[in-house]
């Protein structure tokens, strides 16, 4: 089987400033369950997706030499992290 394009998503606790300067939102630290923080380097990229009536608010970001995805769902509150 193939995994090469596997992706892993998980609910994720977020530190973020909202309504900061310019930019609306900005992911400083995320956290898994029972896990130490771990400190976004670098947000690459913002961007919103409607879908059925809610937003996800969706950041590409740099977690020292590796690519991550965080998504912040507008309806449940919630943050999912999503890496491949």
């Amino acid at each position: 089987m193939n995994n090469i394009n596997k992706t892993q998503s998980e609910k994720v606790e977020v530190m973020a400033l909202f309504n900061y300067s310019r930019v609306p939102c900005q992911p400083l630290y995320f956290r898994r369950r029972g896990e130490d923080e771990v400190e976004i380097t670098e947000t690459i990229s913002t961007r919103i997706k409607f879908a059925g009536g809610k937003a996800k608010h969706i950041f590409d970001c740099i977690v020292g030499k590796s690519q991550c995805q965080l998504e912040f769902d507008s309806a449940s509150l919630a943050w999912t992290l999503i890496q491949s």
